[in-house]
């Protein structure tokens, strides 16, 4: 069974988040933490809270099940853009740049079935042979 946890406008760019949620996808819930707590970013603090929110609102829903036999990991994580502040900076000969203060909705995903997904969720990347378009031409022109 899986929880979810929502943080709706965090004031930083889904461009900064989105580094830290990639480091945290898949990993399992113990080691997610660790992570957090020890990267250097402002937006970790806040993936902590909501990480810890996800795994309490797990354990809410199953409270006949043991959290440390769960094997609970993030099974996703996902940054989107929210609302943007939008500001005037002065420019050159009394014009205004506009300045886009933009924030961020993250989603995250616990599930109680560690089915051993990589860290970072990457999956295994098979190389596909590329094929040649002149071979397959049967009007001999090529392509």
């Amino acid at each position: 069974m899986q929880a979810v946890a929502k943080l709706k406008n965090l004031p930083i760019s889904p461009r900064k988040v989105r580094l830290v949620a990639d480091l945290i996808r898949g990993a399992s819930a113990t080691q997610g933490l660790a992570i957090l707590k020890h990267t250097p970013k402002k937006c970790a603090i806040h993936l902590e809270k909501l990480l810890l929110s996800a795994v309490s609102n797990w354990e809410h829903k199953n409270e006949n099940v043991v959290l440390e036999e769960a094997g609970l990991c993030i099974k996703e994580v996902w940054v989107d853009g929210a609302g943007m502040l939008k500001r005037l900076r002065p420019a050159p000969q009394g014009r205004a740049h506009r300045i886009r203060k933009r924030s961020s909705h993250i989603t995250l995903i616990v599930d109680g079935t560690n089915r051993g997904v990589q860290p970072g969720g990457m999956a295994k990347v098979v190389p596909v042979k590329p094929t040649n378009q002149t071979e397959h031409n049967t009007d001999g022109a090529k392509s």
